[in-house]
């Protein structure tokens, strides 16, 4: 059975150590998971990440920044997420187009409706089953990485990362269905438990719909 789950949040949210422990149970369980990271995935990708997080190129201008994400997108989407799709595996991505709406869009102000058609573009439409979104207080987030070590984006004033979580925010309203809002600011065990809950269901209702097309 194919699932794809990404993983979404203001920084220091905590998605990374979600994801692992969420790849791990999955594993246990007796899944095929895929875990990736956007932007990166691949050699491309990666290559591309590097330019994008660089916290010397200040001068990058916000259309440059989403198409070099889509770009970057586009790649780990056709060679890695889509054929591990294929083959019936799980995939879970720590961040993918919903982060490019929240921080280029509602962060940089970019125009929403161009960067849907720029990301359907890139994706081919590709839209996850479930989007976990783990959500801190701006301040607190960033408290829990060292200034001298925030990359380019995180680097940004705080008024840009209260947008981008405004952004998240008004996303996961609108589709409760696809988004599983969690406190990132509660003990880890209670966040996996959580988010290990909605998979549950997730699953167990996938399977229900595909034993009734038969």
């Amino acid at each position: 059975m194919s699932l794809f789950i990404t993983f979404e949040g203001p920084e220091g949210s905590g998605k990374t150590t979600q994801l692992k422990l969420l790849a791990e149970w999955l594993s246990e369980q007796g899944k095929d998971v895929l875990a990736t990271r956007e932007p990166g995935g691949t050699a491309i990708s990666e290559a591309i990440r590097g330019i994008l997080l660089d916290p010397t190129h200040t001068e990058m201008q916000p259309e440059a920044e989403i198409l070099l994400f889509s770009a970057a997108r586009a790649q780990i989407v056709a060679q890695v997420i889509r054929p591990h799709l294929q083959g019936g595996g799980i995939v879970l991505c720590d961040r993918y187009a919903d982060s490019t709406l929240a921080y280029q869009g509602y962060g940089r102000g970019l125009d929403l409706d161009t960067l849907c058609a720029i990301t359907a573009f890139a994706t081919g439409g590709l839209v996850p089953d479930l989007t976990i979104y783990l959500d801190i207080a701006i301040e607190k987030g960033l408290q829990r990485k060292l200034p001298q070590e925030w990359n380019r984006l995180e680097a940004q004033a705080l008024a840009f990362h209260q947008r981008v979580r405004e952004g998240y925010l008004e996303m996961a309203a609108s589709e409760p269905d696809r988004w599983l809002s969690v406190d990132a600011f509660q003990p880890i065990a209670n966040i996996q438990a959580a988010i290990r809950e909605r998979i549950e269901v997730l699953i167990g209702t996938m399977g229900t719909e595909r034993r009734k097309d038969r």
